[in-house]
This record gives C-alpha cells, sequence and structure tokens, in this order.
C-alpha cells in the first residue's frame, strides 16, 4: 500500500541540499574576516587586515584612508594629494561581483550571491566617488515654448551656461539659463533637426538634420559661422574633436558627421571644408564617437562598428557582433572628453582672455585624470543594438569584451557614468539597466516607466541619473540606492530629450509637446 502523500519521502537530492543548507556555518556580525583593500586597477593597497564583520562604511573609510595616506608619506610635495584623499569618500565592492557595501561588511556579505568562506581573503575594491555632490531635481523651475514642432534634441554647453535645443519646425534655439528665457532663435535649415552638439571649449554649436546640411554657429551669438554640405541623405549623428586633441595652432575642433547615406564626412572646424570621406558601410550610419584616442567610431545599420583614423581616414578595425541594427555608442571617456570638455567643477568659466592653449591643456589634464581613473583599463567603447543586446568593446581587440543581455527589446541609448564605472542603458522594454562599467556584469534593472524609455543622462557626480520616457515623464534615479528618487511629470507627451548639466545644477527634458522644461532642486 503506498503511503499517502503527506508520509511520502522526500527526493534524496533535496534531503542532501536540506542537509547541506542546515551544515552551513551561519556568519555572525561578530565574527572576524581577513581583507584586502584593492584599488580599481586590481593593485593591494596596505597589508591584509582581520576585521569584524559589523564593520560599518564609516570605519573602512577611516581605515583606507589612514593605509593610502601612509603610502604617499615618504613622497616629495605630497600636500595637494594629502588634502585629495582626506576630501574623497570612497565607495566599496566585495571580491569581483557588484555588491557594494552600503552599511557594513556582514549586510555586503550575505547578500552575496555565492558567499565566500571565512577562511579566504575578502578582496574589498575601493573606488574613488566625487568629491561634489550633485542635489537631485525636484522641480521644474521654467516651461519654454517657442518651438512650433516636436523638440528632438537638447544640450547644455560644456559649462552649463547655455542651452540648445533642435526641433522638427526646423530652427535651433539657443536660451538663456539666468533668465530661462529664450537668446537666439537659428534659421537655416530646410527640414527637421535631429541633433545639436557643442565644441569642448562652448564656443560652437554644429546642428544637422533631414536636410542633409550641418550647421556650424557662433554659440554665444547664434550667428551662422558655416554650413557643411556634401552628404546626400539625412545626417543622423555627428561629433566634435576633443579639445585635447587639437594640433599645434590649431584653434577650431574638427567635426565628423554620419548619414544615411552611408558616409562619414570629416570637417576642417574652421573653414568648414572637407578633409576625409569614410565610406566603407553598407547601411545609414546611426551614431558616431570621435575618441580621446583619436579615433572615430562608427555604428551603422549594417549590424558593424567600425575604427577609422583620423589621419588619413583609414579604416583601422571593424567590430562584428550585432545581429540588428547598432542604435548608439558610447565612449567609457564621453563626458570629459565631448560633454564638459574644457570645465571641470572647480575650472573657472573661459574669458575673452582665456587662449586656446590654456583651453586645451584643461582639457588634457581631465582626459589625462579620467584615463587614470579607469585604472589602466583604457579607453571602453558601448554599442547597443535593436537586437536587444549591448557589447562591450576595446580598440586592443576585434573581439567583444563582454556581451550585455537582459533587455527584452530594443536598447535606444546608452551612457557611461562621468567616472566610467557604471553604464545605464535604455530601452523600449520601459526599463533602465545598470551595469559594471569595467566589467560589463548587470547590477539592477530600474523600473518605473510604462511605455518605451527614450534617453538617459547621468548627473556629474555619478551618484543618479535622469531618463526620459514615451510615458511622458521625466525619472530620477538613485544609482547606489538602485530605486526612484525623483518623479517629474509635466509634459504632456513622449519626451524625447534629456541633458543633465555638467555644473549639476539642472536637467532639461523636451518632447513632442513642443516644450522645453527646466528642472532644479
Amino acid at each position: 500500500m503506498a503511503p499517502s502523500p503527506k508520509k511520502r519521502a522526500a527526493p534524496k537530492g533535496r534531503v542532501m541540499a536540506q542537509k547541506k543548507k542546515k551544515e552551513a556555518p551561519q556568519i555572525s556580525p561578530e565574527d572576524t574576516v581577513i581583507i584586502q583593500f584593492v584599488s580599481a586597477d586590481g593593485v593591494g593597497t596596505g597589508s591584509e587586515l582581520s576585521l569584524p564583520l559589523n564593520t560599518d562604511r564609516a570605519e573602512l573609510q577611516s581605515l583606507l584612508k589612514e593605509l593610502l595616506l601612509s603610502d604617499i608619506e615618504q613622497a616629495p610635495k605630497n600636500e595637494e594629494l594629502r588634502d585629495e584623499i582626506q576630501d574623497t569618500d570612497y565607495s566599496f565592492v566585495l571580491n569581483d561581483s557588484t555588491q557594494e557595501v552600503s552599511s557594513t561588511l556582514h549586510a555586503a556579505w550575505t547578500a552575496l550571491e555565492a558567499q565566500p568562506s571565512a577562511e579566504q581573503t575578502l578582496r574589498v575594491r575601493y573606488h574613488p566617488l566625487a568629491r561634489f555632490r550633485v542635489r537631485p531635481v525636484t522641480r521644474c523651475t521654467s516651461s519654454m515654448t517657442g518651438h512650433t514642432d516636436s523638440v528632438l534634441c537638447a544640450a547644455f554647453s560644456p559649462d552649463g551656461s547655455k542651452l540648445a535645443t533642435g526641433s522638427g519646425d526646423c530652427t535651433v534655439r539657443l536660451w538663456d539659463l539666468f533668465t530661462e528665457t529664450p537668446a537666439h532663435t537659428c534659421k537655416g535649415h530646410a527640414s527637421w533637426v535631429l541633433l545639436v552638439a557643442w565644441s569642448g571649449d562652448g564656443k560652437r554649436l554644429l546642428s544637422a538634420g533631414m536636410d542633409k546640411t550641418a550647421i556650424v554657429w557662433d554659440g554665444a551669438k547664434g550667428q551662422k559661422l558655416g554650413t557643411l554640405k556634401g552628404h546626400t541623405g539625412p545626417i543622423t549623428c555627428g561629433t566634435w574633436q576633443p579639445f585635447h586633441l587639437l594640433a599645434d595652432g590649431q584653434l577650431v575642433p574638427n567635426i565628423a558627421t554620419g548619414s544615411k547615406d552611408m558616409s562619414i564626412r570629416v570637417w576642417s572646424g574652421a573653414n568648414h571644408t572637407v578633409l576625409f570621406v569614410l565610406t566603407s558601410h553598407t547601411a545609414p550610419v546611426t551614431c558616431l564617437r570621435w575618441t580621446g584616442e583619436d579615433y572615430i567610431i562608427s555604428g551603422s545599420r549594417d549590424r558593424v562598428l567600425k575604427a577609422w583614423s583620423t589621419k588619413d581616414g583609414r579604416m583601422l578595425r571593424e567590430f562584428k557582433g550585432h545581429a540588428h541594427w547598432v542604435n548608439t555608442v558610447c565612449c567609457n571617456t564621453d563626458y570629459v572628453t565631448l560633454k564638459t570638455g574644457c570645465f571641470g567643477e572647480k575650472d573657472q568659466p573661459a574669458t575673452a582672455e582665456t587662449t586656446v592653449a590654456e583651453l586645451k591643456e584643461r582639457a588634457l589634464q581631465r582626459y589625462n585624470k579620467m584615463i587614470q581613473r579607469t585604472g589602466g583599463v583604457g579607453e571602453r567603447i558601448l554599442s547597443g543594438s535593436d537586437d536587444f543586446t549591448m557589447f562591450l568593446w576595446s580598440m586592443d581587440s576585434k573581439k567583444p569584451l563582454c556581451r550585455l543581455t537582459g533587455h527584452q527589446k530594443l536598447v535606444n541609448n546608452v551612457q557611461f557614468s562621468p567616472d566610467g564605472r557604471m553604464i545605464a542603458s535604455a530601452s523600449f522594454d520601459k526599463s533602465v539597466r545598470l551595469w559594471d562599467g569595467v566589467t560589463g556584469k548587470f547590477i539592477c534593472a530600474l523600473r518605473g516607466h510604462v511605455a518605451d524609455v527614450y534617453m538617459v543622462s547621468w548627473s556629474a557626480d555619478s551618484r543618479m541619473l535622469v531618463s526620459g520616457s514615451k510615458d511622458s515623464t521625466v525619472k530620477v534615479w538613485d544609482a547606489a540606492k538602485r530605486k526612484l528618487k525623483e518623479d517629474l511629470p509635466g509634459h504632456a507627451d513622449e519626451v524625447f530629450a534629456v541633458d543633465w548639466s555638467g555644473d549639476g545644477a539642472r536637467v532639461v527634458s523636451a518632447g513632442r509637446d513642443k516644450v522645453v522644461k527646466i528642472w532644479k532642486h
């Protein structure tokens, strides 16, 4: 006679698993563990330490600072470095996971998927955080009208003092951010304006769109400086040469534009003539980046990314892997090379007396510091595609470093955080996802939008990001706590463009309702 279901024996495998679970030693907060602080590039700092698991983040901070200060004790002229260490906060991650220490070592330990043995040395990887804090935007200070069709793109100038928007009404508008009123209306395009991009010194603005032309404008006066004609299809993307790459005697950075005519054109920024025409793609070019290492990276609907020499226009490398159109590309150095250029959080605004050489030196120092902060990783390229995936690339290899999977629909926009440590991706699956900027490991999905997410933008301190969606809302997310910080309704229709200013003071959002909104704390 078969036993009743209640008395029936459990499968042998389940019994063994339950026994193992019971036998697994319970780690208490009072237990000690051996830790080794490790820098971003994997180099150990100081000797191994035995600490109780109830050690909190503040105690880890003070221990690390003691070790770092003792390391520079013998270094000459170390006062400035000493002050920097004292003023900097650090984040801590356990082993090679994405598990951050937000409270105590014990809390982070127990949250690990694969808990290490208490006898093993626990690697505590530390990363310097921005020495300043950006406050979350919480309110709309202005709803600026003027455009008579959808606003398709928006960008703050590198120093955060000016704002440019491009629209389906064929105009580019410059806005005064002190009074939050229109400053100039730039007329010259014959069709939709698809992109606006500022030069690294903030003096020039590039716009381009469906009329197959790109125009360079004076960023202060709104006057047309030159028209770039030559493409035979709509211009879909454009980028300026990073300011630190200017040659000796060169006063204006060059420009690269990509088009539906399947070509990329490199233009002289000074006299607006064509330097090279790069033709190798077999479908429309969708995205471009001019990297800090002086390559042009292009993505196309032919599913391939290509790297080009800016010296002679040769194709240097093809990156293959995507199964559908490449929609978006970014670099981990974009924030210092393209978004903020010559202007850091401490830099004084450029004046009429500031020379190009001084601005170039500023930009070079910021770029070198950014590369140093990557811990030997160097420049990384990230691509997002209609195949729902992203790839992380290095110029050293044709093969991807990592394939980032998880989105359920196409990836529309990707952005590295300013410190290069995290990646944010916006998708038509209604989510924003965060990833590790070095390893490509998935961190979390930020859910809250109820329709396609079009765009994301990071705050200057890498602690928050903002997203714009088809659901007509703008949302601010906390990257460390991995949750929604502010929900900003107000638009009457889809939000196509968002940008967070380099000084951290403002967020702009714009879209189908023809209104440009400014958000502040």
